[in-house]
């Protein structure tokens, strides 16, 4: 098995390789929420670049519980006009034969207060993030819960019928299912809450309702933490069992990942406090890939696809990965925002991709010392992501990266693009 390797999912459905951009949020949507020039020319770039798959950035359902400004919205029935727009976003995402699937999502009380002030949540329990960013979050009544799993529902009904060739639930970093599944974020005594069971109902409804309204060949997948890394938190062994269930339920694939904003495994950064970190056995490879491990461990216990997120950027890792079992697709993120065509290059040839993030601070070497103060820490990571985001904004605006921006500079560009989407949305 190698990169270049083909893979049929159990739908039926065949992805051309084994290399996957990692679903990233991109920010480039209208005040409405719908797909622009900008996202459609970033999604050519990157179905031109090589991955056999696509994942969309956080597609919400629920424009009040945003991951951040700038996301694709469907919260309702489209439009013809509407479903037009996203439809030359699904045809330039599909330009080169590969697969493109749409993240669907909820951010729950990761929402920016900027967002909601009060975000809606499985309990009231607030992310434990310095700096005021996030709001108070009121906890879910029963008749919301039943609402939210129909509007994924008709979320993924309404992204196959315009043009996604599968979908992925985000089920993963600490957004609104996977604060259902932690029994630190979820301390319900409903049905909701309580045990591994009730705790992953919302997610394993959401696939059952999804399976049924789009039919046995249709591609679909969930995102999933191997654990949340936090005292407390959603575990390996809930992981295992969640695994199992959602491979009973004729899940296609699952992408292992890991963390949430206050504990940012997914990231590779320090969190807000010491990490759990869950005993598997270790491998070389996971000195590059944040959760290889934990994905040879799963696959002890399921036959359903695993793609491997985090890490990656070795092509000697990345085929160890696919060789040794653990991974049957290598999820990559932060390279293809800086260079887009970065799987082509692997399948080319090129012996690995760049790691940008080694390279890029907000403080200068004489202030890293500051990163001790959880304050400015969060601050810290928030600011080399918008880095990150800068090369997205960069790609879909002009076709180009921009690798000479500042950390400083993108932190500032990517405040400002939200206070202004903000203020044109809300008139």
């Amino acid at each position: 098995m190698t990169l270049a390797s083909e893979l049929k999912l159990p739908c039926g459905a065949v992805m051309p390789n084994r290399l996957s951009k990692a679903a990233m949020t991109e920010g480039l949507a209208d005040p409405q929420g719908l797909p622009t020039p900008e996202l459609t020319r970033l999604y050519r770039i990157w179905a031109e670049g090589g991955s056999g798959m696509l994942p969309s950035g956080n597609i919400q359902i629920d424009a009040d519980h945003l991951e951040r400004p700038g996301n694709v919205i469907i919260d309702r029935d489209l439009t013809e006009d509407e479903r037009a727009k996203f439809r030359e976003w699904t045809d330039a995402g599909t330009s080169s034969g590969n697969q493109f699937w749409a993240q669907i999502s909820h951010a729950g009380r990761q929402c920016f207060k900027i967002v909601n002030p009060h975000p809606k949540a499985p309990s009231a329990v607030k992310v434990g993030i310095p700096g005021g960013q996030f709001g108070e979050p009121v906890a879910l009544e029963a008749g919301e819960i039943e609402d939210i799993i129909a509007s994924f529902v008709r979320a993924v009904r309404t992204c196959q019928e315009i043009g996604f060739t599968g979908v992925q639930i985000h089920g993963a970093h600490g957004y609104l299912i996977s604060q259902f599944l932690s029994p630190r974020t979820n301390q319900r005594n409903d049905q909701w809450g309580g045990s591994l069971e009730n705790r992953a109902r919302v997610l394993t409804e959401v696939i059952r309702g999804s399976r049924e309204a789009a039919g046995p060949e249709f591609p679909i997948s969930v995102k999933l933490n191997s654990a949340d890394f936090q005292k407390g938190g959603f575990a390996f062994e809930d992981s295992v069992q969640v695994v199992a269930w959602l491979e009973e339920l004729g899940v296609d694939l699952i992408e292992i990942s890991g963390g949430t904003y206050e504990q940012p495994k997914l990231l590779g950064i320090e969190g807000m406090e010491p990490a759990e970190n869950p005993e598997v056995a270790s491998s070389t490879a996971a000195r590059e890939a944040y959760f290889v491990d934990f994905a040879h461990a799963m696959k002890q216990a399921c036959k359903v696809p695993l793609m491997v997120t985090g890490g990656f950027r070795s092509k000697a890792a990345m085929e160890q990965a696919l060789e040794s079992g653990a991974a049957d697709v290598i999820g990559l993120g932060r390279p293809l925002c800086a260079d887009p065509d970065g799987p082509k290059r692997l399948l080319e040839g090129e012996a690995s991709l760049h790691r940008y993030e080694d390279e890029l601070s907000l403080f200068p070497a004489p202030l890293r010392f500051l990163t001790g103060i959880k304050a400015l820490r969060a601050a810290a990571s928030f600011a080399v992501q918008f880095w990150f985001y800068g090369q997205i904004y960069a790609l879909g605006r002009t076709g180009k990266s921009d690798k000479g921006l500042s950390v400083f500079a993108a932190w500032r560009q990517t405040e400002a693009e939200h206070k202004d989407w903000l203020k044109r949305r809300r008139g």
